[in-house]
């Protein structure tokens, strides 16, 4: 399986340090968001990596290079400055992964868990899989509800969407490039009964504010990760 980082994100609430550094290459310990995300793809076998970007886009291809200082092979999506949104990103991502089904991580997050969890075959008639969380604190209302049973997906107030998913291609086949968000794509997907979910095994972060970040760091000190 291939995967995508989402590194396309402008940072407006980690300002001022996403002035100068892109949000995703924020260090939280001793490295880049990005970099936490790449090492341990790799350590579930994923090395063939595309990472889109938009805002400061040339120090995420500068720093991440062709990967093979990290291990791994990355390709670069470069969207431009506005960014294409999230689905605007996957699809113009999508040749790269040659109509299979692919593993995305959203770049601004900080996960303390296996990523092995995370690739395993579609079921027949899936298009999608969404890794959930216990809403955190900045979004108590929820994004989705989850079927214990049949695991489908619906929106509601249970859980959290983490940010990490697996696509089939077939899901964003036919969309022109161009500025799209994810969430209809979703809801559409759970009208059909075409959208499953699962439980995330192990803690996740977002970043997306300095109380956040400042939080991630104590929780890497705390635990004592490297």
């Amino acid at each position: 399986m291939r995967a995508m980082i989402l590194a396309a994100g402008r940072g407006e609430r980690l300002r001022p340090i996403t002035d100068t550094i892109p949000k995703p290459m924020v260090k939280v310990g001793d490295k880049e968001l990005l970099l936490w995300h790449i090492l341990k793809l790799k350590k579930a076998g994923i090395t063939e990596i595309i990472v889109n970007s938009a805002h400061l886009s040339d120090k995420i291809v500068d720093f991440l290079k062709d990967g093979s200082a990290f291990g791994v092979s990355i390709t670069h999506s470069v969207e431009g400055q506005t960014g294409l949104e999230t689905a605007g990103g996957i699809i113009k991502a999508l040749p790269f992964f040659k109509g299979e089904n692919f593993l995305v991580v959203n770049g601004d997050t900080f996960i303390d868990a296996d990523y092995s969890q995370f690739i395993h075959p579609l079921e027949k008639g899936d298009h999608a899989r969404i890794y959930l969380v216990d809403n955190p604190e900045h979004n108590p209302h929820g994004d989705f509800s989850l079927d214990p049973v049949s695991k489908n997906c619906s929106r509601g107030s249970q859980f959290t969407f983490s940010g990490v998913a697996v696509y089939s291609s077939s899901v964003f086949e036919g969309f022109p490039v161009e500025k799209r968000p994810l969430l209809p794509i979703f809801e559409k997907l759970a009208l059909n009964g075409e959208l499953k979910g699962e439980l995330l095994k192990g803690r996740w972060f977002d970043v997306g504010t300095i109380e956040r970040l400042n939080n991630v760091n104590s929780y890497i000190t705390s635990q004592n990760i490297i």
